[in-house]
């Protein structure tokens, strides 16, 4: 497990627990044991079993897990997902944690299994975002894995992207968008992936002719969709998102 998501384990316990569990503390007796199982309502995709295994161990390492099935796999109602045993103070305190980043890493990996489904046969992918929970993005972009998916820019340091904001920027200080890409292909690496987004099929052409690796199309319509494929006619990357 990494450093970063046991930061994110050790954070979210502390903001659940920043003076201790008094309730099992008042309550339980400290050689108190427990035991629980991990059991699936719905059907879905799993997401996160280590990490889930992971809180239980940093809360008390002498608590044991045993998960039922490993990530990406997809599992039916009643399965049992993991057992946990240990003392009953600290299975009790790391139990809402686990749960938290399990169902939503489980959550984004089910959905993320369903696009994956729709697309299945069409040369897509189904492709993530950098709209992702703040501090939560290295688990947000493993659920997508999980799902089938793939992972797009990890962040803004990671590839050249001209969004619709940039274009904005550049409109309103009179530089054509084929210039600035242009100058920005000159003074990049040529290992350097450069993508723009446009939102407007008059955007297009000369987007391409400029010399992108990847075109965004953004919230275009089906019938736009067509139209702007048949338009870059295979000279980039295409992308398409929206609502």
């Amino acid at each position: 497990m990494s450093a970063q998501i046991d930061d994110i384990i050790r954070r979210a316990l502390a903001e659940d627990a920043p003076w201790g569990d008094v309730t099992s503390e008042a309550f339980l007796p400290a050689g108190a044991t427990a035991s629980a199982a991990l059991v699936a309502r719905e059907p879905g995709v799993l997401s996160g079993g280590e990490v889930f295994a992971r809180v239980f161990e940093l809360v008390d390492d002498a608590t044991t897990v045993e998960l039922g099935l490993d990530d990406g796999e997809p599992f039916a109602p009643g399965a049992v997902l993991a057992r946990v045993d240990g003392t009953a103070r600290g299975v009790l305190r790391a139990e809402r944690i686990a749960l938290n980043l399990v169902q939503r890493m489980s959550g984004i990996a089910t959905l993320t299994a369903r696009y994956v489904e729709a697309v299945a046969g069409t040369g897509a992918r189904i492709v993530d975002t950098r709209k992702t929970t703040p501090g939560l993005r290295i688990l947000e972009r493993q659920a997508v894995r999980d799902g089938g998916g793939h992972n797009h820019r990890f962040s803004l340091s990671d590839a050249v992207m001209a969004k619709d904001n940039h274009l904005a920027v550049l409109a309103a200080s009179g530089v054509p968008i084929g210039e600035a890409i242009r100058r920005a292909r000159a003074g990049l690496g040529h290992t350097v992936h450069l993508e723009v987004e446009v939102d407007r099929i008059e955007q297009i052409e000369e987007v391409v002719s400029a010399g992108v690796d990847t075109i965004m199309l953004d919230n275009f319509t089906p019938d736009e969709l067509r139209e702007g494929l048949a338009i870059v006619a295979g000279r980039a990357i295409v992308e398409a998102s929206g609502e």
